[in-house]
């Protein structure tokens, strides 16, 4: 089963329990109940921004539609059981890097973005993002200004502004990335 036919699931699971018909959730997210029905079936992989929307309006976390709730919250994690939250549209690999963000005051991610992939379209949520570029190049873009943070540099932002990244360059791009409050 492909990844966007899980999260579809998911999504459509959560809007279910919140006695939602597609078109209530597309009122609320700000898209379509034909464009949802087709993330709910699989047949679209929809941008981190689309998602958070989603998200948002059921009020829940882009996390949420990939993972199951964890129990096991090991103090060391290996990487063999990171979790991914990654679609194939965002061209990168979004790993968590805690098992259960729930009941936490941060959520770090291990992130690979592929040349041109990211996060297509301005999303904003609660809290702040910090994170330090340890192969390649990020481009940021808070509200319209364009921050070009390169190879060991460091960044630090807040979330509630609108913000998108993307792999500007022609190799990978890896970041650790953190989140606080987790609400990704």
């Amino acid at each position: 089963m492909s990844v966007e036919i899980e999260i579809g699931q998911r999504i459509k699971a959560h809007r279910q329990s919140n006695h939602l018909t597609l078109k209530q959730l597309g009122e609320k997210a700000g898209c379509s109940d034909a464009y949802l029905s087709q993330i709910e079936n699989g047949r679209v992989s929809p941008s981190i921004s689309t998602l958070k929307k989603i998200a948002e309006a059921l009020k829940a976390k882009i996390t949420d539609f990939f993972v199951e709730s964890q129990d096991d919250d090991p103090v060391v994690l290996p990487q063999d059981r990171r979790i991914s939250l990654s679609l194939e549209r965002w061209s990168a690999e979004i790993q968590s890097l805690v098992l259960n963000p729930k009941n936490k005051r941060m959520h770090p991610f291990f992130t690979t973005i592929k040349p041109g992939g990211g996060s297509h379209g301005l999303y904003s949520h609660v809290g702040e993002e910090f994170g330090i570029v340890l192969q390649g190049e990020l481009e940021i873009d808070l509200n319209g200004s364009i921050h070009r943070v390169k190879e060991h540099e460091s960044f630090y932002y807040n979330s509630s502004d609108p913000h998108s990244w993307t792999n500007p360059g022609k190799t990978d791009t890896v970041v650790v990335w953190v989140i606080s409050p987790p609400t990704f």
